[in-house]
């Protein structure tokens, strides 16, 4: 004989009221059970002293005689010591995914990461293009002052658009460099 320290239903309909009772794992949940060890009510606030009512006794004594507590009825009494904390995980192990899922979801995954890694490397040469106009802008030292003129002739509010572009042309040159160099690291391993 089997038995099972589990909650038995009771109460009007969306006002439940539960009795922790003993009982044989065959019998019906709500049907003959062999001893009342205590009731559970979930709709007072959890403070309450009314929520759980247990006789602690009697529940170690059929603890001691091989009655298993249902997962519900073990996390009530880890509260008072009697049993050790069952582990409730957020998703039941039913509604986990197959292997099969499992391995098409990985192909899945494995096709869309490919296709990304192709439109990196065709975007390089483009953007090799405005990267190299930036450093020309930069480089000639003799049309600096030619800047400053118009810079001082012009209204306040270009000023601040000329600061952009500079700031855009070195955040450009920043993942040019990191592309080329798997550019060369790629083109290594071919040559392997």
């Amino acid at each position: 004989m089997a038995l099972k320290i589990r909650l038995s239903r009771g109460g009007a309909k969306k006002r439940p009221f539960y009795k922790i009772v003993v009982a044989e794992a065959l019998s019906p949940r709500d049907g003959k059970f062999i001893e009342r060890l205590g009731s559970y009510n979930p709709m007072v606030a959890k403070d309450h002293a009314e929520r759980l009512v247990l006789d602690v006794e009697r529940a170690k004594y059929w603890l001691s005689k091989g009655a298993q507590p249902t997962l519900r009825v073990a996390k009530m009494l880890s509260s008072d010591g009697l049993v050790k904390a069952p582990v409730i995980r957020d998703q039941p192990i039913k509604s986990a995914p197959g292997k099969k899922r499992q391995e098409r979801e990985a192909e899945v995954a494995e096709k869309s990461v490919a296709p990304a890694e192709e439109v990196a490397n065709e975007e390089t040469p483009a953007s090799d293009a405005p990267v190299e106009e930036a450093t020309t802008e930069e480089a000639p030292a003799a049309e600096a002052p030619v800047e400053e003129a118009a810079l001082e002739e012009a209204p306040a509010s270009d000023a601040p658009v000329e600061e952009a572009t500079t700031e855009e042309a070195a955040a450009a040159e920043a993942p040019v460099e990191e592309e080329s160099t798997e550019k060369v690291k790629a083109e290594e391993d071919k040559k392997e």
